[in-house]
């Protein structure tokens, strides 16, 4: 017998992999959560049947969304990072000794119990003793904080289900709030490929705008997202992610990564046109 994971990504396609093992599922008060082993992705976990990891390409992701705007202000101190139960994202700020705050906030708790038993290669610096985890909505969490973040990443699900919340003009004002006078919010993007996901992708991107006065898009591959052609949010105050990158600066830190690196952070900026161009209309929407 053939047990095969699949998403469907528009109503005409899906990806499939084939599945070694099963080796956890429960539905919590939020979504429902399974976690897989597969022999060319190794395990990977799912959100309501959408992909969120995999053993093989996380990296890509995580690298991504963390170093890109702490390579932009190495003198980022304290980080919120909303939903990133699995870890990932934590484990790549915890690399920085610099860090000396993360406010981890997440609305299911169980994503965080499931990451800790089963994904270790993510969960691993969930101990750590700078990170806090808070089981609470995101949306709520943020209202209350002023000025008190120097980078918050929205490490969210698809804006909808328990993430809907987190793509909402509201949310994204009380960002701005809550982050100090160099501060820069990262969030995921969804992708620019079919149509569906760029209409969620130039929502947020027209919305983000109305608060900051720096709002890019830059750009990574990862296999197993839909098209594979994944885009992330980069929004500040007042610093460039290009103009005021130090790469000497954060290369002298040291830190291997296996996908991020200065040049690309330069060059993940450089979009294809017709990203440009959905962009463009959605400045004019």
């Amino acid at each position: 017998m053939e047990l095969w994971y699949t998403e469907k990504h528009t109503e005409d396609v899906k990806l499939s992999i084939r599945v070694e093992r099963q080796i956890y599922h429960t539905v919590s008060p939020f979504q429902r959560l399974d976690i897989f082993d597969s022999r060319d992705f190794g395990r990977f976990f799912t959100l309501d049947g959408l992909m969120m990891l995999t053993e093989k390409d996380e990296f890509i992701y995580h690298d991504m969304i963390v170093h890109v705007p702490m390579a932009t202000n190495p003198e980022i101190k304290d980080v919120l990072v909303i939903g990133g139960g699995d870890g990932g994202t934590v484990r790549e700020l915890c690399r920085y000794e610099s860090v000396r705050r993360i406010d981890l906030v997440e609305i299911d708790q169980l994503v965080v119990e499931a990451s800790k038993q089963h994904l270790p290669f993510t969960a691993g610096s969930l101990e750590d003793s700078r990170v806090t985890v808070f089981y609470e909505d995101g949306l709520k969490f943020i209202r209350s904080r002023k000025s008190v973040y120097d980078l918050i990443i929205v490490d969210s699900t698809d804006p909808f289900g328990p993430g809907e919340g987190l793509f909402t003009k509201e949310f994204y004002g009380n960002c701005w709030s809550a982050l100090g006078e160099n501060g820069i919010l990262v969030n995921q993007h969804e992708s620019p490929y079919y149509d569906e996901d760029a209409a969620q992708m130039m929502r947020a991107h027209t919305r983000i705008k109305e608060f900051f006065p720096v709002c890019r898009v830059y750009q990574a591959h990862i296999p197993t997202y839909p098209s594979g052609h994944w885009l992330f949010g980069f929004a500040s105050k007042r610093l460039d992610p290009v103009a005021d990158l130090d790469a000497d600066r954060w290369n002298a830190l040291g830190l291997k990564t296996r996908y991020y690196n200065t040049a690309l952070h330069t060059g993940c900026f450089m979009l294809p046109s017709y990203v440009l161009e959905q962009l463009e209309e959605g400045n004019r929407a």
